[in-house]
């Protein structure tokens, strides 16, 4: 049985992936070993007397006290941390094979180069921030120590599975679907509330991302993502809106064929390709009903009136450090729309202008790309500020 590491265990996927452990095929092949979580104590505290990990992380010290009175006897045997050293300890938990690293927010870098470090078998990787602030970084040294690295986001993990070990030099384009979101085919988003953004059409997600979904900048974050998972350059990376869902990406080859993967837009699908991988598991879920579903439409992205996705595209080519300065203004004008403090159209006008005043450094090492996260931040707090 293999042990198993999750970051981030009470948002959307850390949950989905814990239901799909806790069923089989994989109830018998996978075992809890780490959780970390932020600051849903009472979440973390159910899944903790559920699946008794060796070690458990929250955001602080605080929450630890309040995680430990919680769990009461149940704490016996379990190492109860916090902060960012307590999330580097389970994703480095010697007993986890596989680490499912699904933490919101550039947060989920640090404690996913821990597991990489370590040497971790399998690093299923479900946020998007690690490979868009430090993909370069990250991908060299998951080869460097054997690290096999699965991506767990369904268009990622489409092109993950219909790639394989085909040759780099046969690929033409990477194709890249999304289904535009809430506000697909609006041309004026003026007065959109969060409430609103938050009402994805198709997939159930975190505040966050569904956000990102809205404005298509998780578009523009797969881009990134993508260049470094599959090692294939911006102009070969396109982004095309499929409403239905359905086909999660394809693969355009140099002979012209397309291969597409196809599936119900259910996250247990990719969660559970990853864990197992390299096996794939039979799972008790919908089947795709093509007949019914009756037709699968495409249609260009429209950077007009959604600019993140363009603004993705020039930091990707700008450098190696600008999508970290990309990623940290965008997290923190989502936050500031998400309080009500900042429109959504606003949110790439913030982004734009800290890409616009941001001046690199001559290296993009580990230090150097935290250097540009925080600066970034703080260039848009005062942004959003005026």
């Amino acid at each position: 049985m293999r042990g198993l590491s999750i970051l981030g265990s009470t948002g959307s996927i850390g949950q989905r992936a814990l239901e799909v452990v806790g069923q089989p095929p994989l109830a018998g092949e996978l075992r809890v070993v780490g959780l970390a979580a932020g600051r849903n104590v009472e979440r973390l505290a159910e899944q903790v007397r559920r699946h008794r990990p060796r070690v458990v992380s929250v955001s602080r010290p605080a929450d630890r006290d309040r995680l430990a009175e919680r769990l009461g006897e149940a704490a016996t045997g379990v190492e109860l941390l916090s902060g960012e050293e307590g999330a580097r300890a389970v994703a480095a938990c010697p007993e986890a094979d596989v680490v499912l690293s699904a933490m919101v927010g550039a947060v989920g870098l640090e404690p996913t180069l821990s597991a990489i470090r370590r040497g971790v078998k399998t690093l299923a990787i479900a946020n998007k921030e690690p490979l868009v602030i430090a993909g370069n970084l990250c991908m060299e040294e998951a080869r460097r120590r054997g690290v096999q690295v699965v991506p767990v986001d369904s268009e990622h993990s489409a092109i993950f599975q219909l790639t394989g070990d085909r040759a780099r030099r046969e690929i033409r384009r990477l194709l890249l679907t999304g289904s535009g979101g809430p506000f697909r085919g609006a041309r004026d988003l003026a007065g959109v509330t969060p409430e609103q953004a938050l009402a994805h059409p198709t997939w159930s997600m975190g505040p966050k991302i569904s956000v990102d979904s809205a404005t298509l900048m998780n578009k523009g974050l797969e881009v990134i993502e993508a260049r470094w998972l599959f090692d294939v350059p911006t102009d070969r990376i396109e982004v095309l809106i499929h409403p239905e869902s359905v086909v999660h990406s394809m693969v355009e080859l140099i002979d012209g064929s397309v291969l597409a993967h196809l599936g119900t837009p259910d996250m247990r699908i990719p969660i559970a390709h990853a864990l197992a991988f390299p096996e794939r598991p039979a799972l008790a879920l919908p089947r795709l009903d093509l007949c019914h579903l009756g037709k699968l439409s495409f249609e260009p992205p429209d950077t007009r009136t959604f600019p993140c996705l363009a603004l993705a595209y020039r930091a990707l080519d700008a450098g190696p450090t600008h999508p970290a300065v990309l990623n940290a203004a965008n997290e923190v004008a989502v936050q500031a729309f998400l309080d009500h403090r900042l429109q959504l159209v606003e949110i790439p006008e913030v982004i734009e202008r800290c890409l616009d005043r941001y001046r690199p450094p001559r290296d993009a090492a580990l230090p150097d790309l935290l250097a540009a996260d925080r600066w970034a931040r703080q260039e848009a707090r005062e942004r959003v500020g005026r």
